[in-house]
This record gives structure tokens, C-alpha cells and sequence, in this order.
């Protein structure tokens, strides 16, 4: 147990940080699952958009590398290049 009220602070914060980064990445899974479902070209591209933003968002907070996302998003983009409109 920590012996200094900075280090419970600190175990505080870094457990809240945690949820929230949780929370962020479950939702972007969500998505991610909802557009690999679809089969429709033209919502998959609209979802694209949405996702394709919460990745960017994800890697500008450390919580997932960059290359995680851009191999996220190139095989996404394949994915909706071989839908049928």
C-alpha cells in the first residue's frame, strides 16, 4: 500500500485515466465490428469517416500505437473498396 498521500493520489488518478481510456477504446471497437457487419458501401463509407476519426483521436492520446491505426484503417479501406454498391 502506498505510504504517501501523493502516491493515492496518483493511484486515484491513473484508475479513472484507465476507465476512460477503456471506455474510448471499447467504443471504437463497437464501431469497428458495426462496419465490418455492414454491406452496404455507401453507410460503410459514412462509418468510415466516424472511424477513421475515433482511431486518430485514440493515437493522439497514447492509447493505441499509430501503426495500429493505420493498419486499422488501410484494411478497412480495403474492405469497403470490394463491397458491391
Amino acid at each position: 500500500m502506498a505510504n504517501h498521500k501523493s502516491a493515492l493520489k496518483r493511484i486515484r488518478a491513473n484508475e479513472s485515466k484507465r476507465l476512460r481510456n477503456r471506455y474510448q477504446l471499447k467504443s471504437t471497437r463497437t464501431v469497428l465490428k458495426k462496419l465490418r457487419q455492414s454491406e452496404d458501401k455507401k453507410s460503410a463509407e459514412e462509418l468510415y469517416k466516424t472511424v477513421q476519426s475515433m482511431l486518430d483521436k485514440l493515437v493522439k492520446r497514447n492509447i493505441i500505437h499509430k501503426n495500429n491505426a493505420s493498419n486499422k484503417k488501410s484494411g478497412l479501406k480495403a474492405y469497403i473498396a470490394s463491397l458491391k454498391k
